[in-house]
Order: structure tokens, then C-alpha cells, then sequence
């Protein structure tokens, strides 16, 4: 499920957190899905539960996943009105990443078909 670098200089909950995003995003992890507990992930990975809760604190925040009191956490449903700062902070990336591919002569168009490629992924994943 995740795994964890010891030698990466970002802090655990990060990797956990960005661990977590990345099986959210492409579908390993289903909408609506119930994640493991804090105590259950923390006890798999060994480590401490306050780093588990701080990871999913911060997928919370970004609109990747809910909680529900006495129900535990669950994926969040795609395009659910997701955290506006995490969406600007992925369109600044995606804007300096375009910027780039046309400098380096890829059109409009190839980039417009990559875009339509992904959206058409994600669609496959929800049926």
C-alpha cells in the first residue's frame, strides 16, 4: 500500500500523506472507500498514529478524503468541491509544466489531447 524512505528528507506524515493521495488519485483507493484507522495503518506501517492522524488531517484540508465521527475516514468523491488552495497550487504546476512542453514544441492541441485523455481515464475508473 505505502511505503516509507527513511532516507527521504520529507517528514513521514508527507510520505504517508502524498502516499495516500497517489492511491486516491488513480483509483487504488475508490471514492467513498473506507481507509484503514489510524491505529490499524500507523500498527502496519510502525509508527507513531499521531503521524497517521496528521497525514489524514492534511488530505482532509485538500479535499481527498472525509471523516465522519465514530465512522472513520473515507476517499472523497472526485471533483466534490475539492480545497481551491490545493487546486492553485496544482494549476501554478501545471501552468509552468505547459509553458515548458510548448517551448520544447509540443502544440496546443497535444496538450488539450492529453488533458482529454486524463479526464477520460478518470471516467473508466468510475464504472
Amino acid at each position: 500500500m505505502i511505503s516509507l524512505n527513511y532516507r527521504d528528507s520529507r517528514p513521514i506524515y508527507e510520505q504517508v500523506r502524498d502516499g495516500l493521495r497517489h492511491l486516491v488519485v488513480t483509483g487504488a483507493i475508490t471514492e467513498g472507500e473506507k481507509l484503514p484507522s489510524v491505529r490499524a495503518l500507523a500498527a502496519s506501517l510502525a509508527i507513531n498514529p499521531n503521524t497517521i492522524q496528521r497525514a489524514y488531517a492534511a488530505l482532509e484540508e485538500e479535499g481527498y478524503l472525509t471523516s465522519e465521527p465514530g465512522r472513520g475516514a473515507f476517499a472523497a468523491r472526485g471533483g466534490a468541491g475539492g480545497n481551491n488552495l490545493r487546486q492553485e497550487a496544482l494549476l501554478r504546476q501545471f501552468d509552468a509544466s505547459a509553458r515548458e512542453l510548448v517551448f520544447l514544441g509540443m502544440t496546443p492541441e497535444e496538450l488539450a489531447a492529453r488533458i482529454s485523455l486524463a479526464a477520460a481515464e478518470r471516467k473508466g475508473e468510475g464504472a
